[in-house]
C-alpha cells in the first residue's frame, strides 16, 4: 500500500468515524477508568490509567472479530449488565464520601483487571460500531483505536481530578454504570423476547430504576459495613480498657519505691 492510497479521502474519513465513535461511545468507559484508579496513591493513578486504557485498546481490537457473534447470543449482554451493575456497586462503596473506614490505596493490578473487566463487557457494541466503520481493514482499525488512546486517557484522568474535589461526581459515575448495566440488560436478545420488544420508554424506566439502584444497594452496603466496623472498634475499645484496668489486689501494679 503506498503512500497515496493510504492517505486517501476514504481512508481519512473512516480513520475519522474510528475515533469519533469510540470517544463518544467510549464515556461510559472513561468512568469506570476514573473509579477504578481513583483511590490510588497519585505516582499509581496515571500509570493505572495508560496500562488500563492501553489494555482495554487492544482487548478491544482482538474482541473485533467475534463482536457480531457475541452479541447475538442470548445471555451474553445479560450476564455482561449484571456483572457491570456490580462493578458499579463496588467502584461507588470503594470511592464514596461518607466511608470513613475505607482503604487509602487499591492495588493497581487490581484497578487495572477491574478496567479490563468492566471493558470488555461494555464495549461490545462499541467495537461492533468501531469494526463497522473500518469496513473490514485492520489496520486502519488498529490504527483509530491507537489514536483514541491518549484521548480516553485525557478524559479518564481529568474525571479522576474531579473525583478527588468534588466526590459527588461517584454517585454520578455509578449511576451511569447502572444505566449502563441496565441497557445491557434490556437489550439481551432473551430479554427481548421475554418482553416482546420493550418500547423506548421502557427502556429509559429500566435504565433509571438500575441507575437508582445501584445508588440506592451502594449507600446500603456503606450502612452495613460502617454499623459493623463501629461494633468492632466499640469491641476492641472495651476490650483495651479491659486489660488497662489496675488490679488493686495484684502487688505488681502498687508503687512502693
Amino acid at each position: 500500500m503506498d503512500l497515496v492510497n493510504f492517505l486517501n479521502w476514504n481512508f481519512i474519513g473512516s480513520l475519522f468515524s474510528i475515533i469519533l465513535i469510540n470517544l463518544v461511545l467510549s464515556g461510559d468507559n472513561a468512568v469506570v477508568i476514573a473509579m477504578a484508579v481513583n483511590k490510588l496513591p497519585p505516582a499509581e493513578k496515571k500509570k493505572g490509567i495508560i496500562l488500563g486504557t492501553g489494555a482495554a485498546i487492544l482487548l478491544r481490537i482482538v474482541l473485533t472479530f467475534f463482536a457480531a457473534q457475541l452479541l447475538n447470543i442470548g445471555f451474553v449482554k445479560l450476564f455482561g449488565g449484571l456483572l457491570i451493575i456490580w462493578i458499579a456497586i463496588k467502584l461507588f462503596i470503594d470511592g464514596a464520601p461518607e466511608d470513613e473506614h475505607k482503604k487509602t490505596a487499591t492495588n493497581l493490578k487490581q484497578a487495572i483487571v477491574t478496567i479490563l473487566i468492566a471493558d470488555l463487557t461494555m464495549s461490545l457494541d462499541n467495537i461492533l460500531a468501531v469494526a463497522g466503520a473500518s469496513q473490514g481493514n485492520m489496520s486502519l482499525l488498529i490504527f483509530g483505536l491507537g489514536l483514541s488512546i491518549p484521548f480516553l486517557v485525557f478524559i479518564s484522568n481529568f474525571l479522576a481530578k474531579l473525583m478527588d474535589r468534588f466526590p459527588i461526581i461517584t454517585y454520578i459515575g455509578a449511576a451511569i454504570l447502572g444505566k449502563v448495566g441496565g441497557e445491557m440488560i434490556i437489550t439481551d436478545p432473551y430479554i427481548v423476547k421475554l418482553i416482546k420488544n420493550p418500547s423506548h420508554l421502557t427502556d429509559y424506566i429500566i435504565q433509571f430504576v438500575f441507575a437508582i439502584a445501584v445508588i440506592i444497594a451502594g449507600k446500603c452496603w456503606l450502612r452495613i459495613k460502617m454499623k459493623s466496623s463501629i461494633k468492632g472498634g466499640a469491641l476492641k475499645a472495651v476490650l483495651s480498657y479491659e486489660n488497662e484496668v489496675v488490679d488493686p489486689f495484684n502487688l505488681k501494679n502498687w508503687d512502693i519505691s
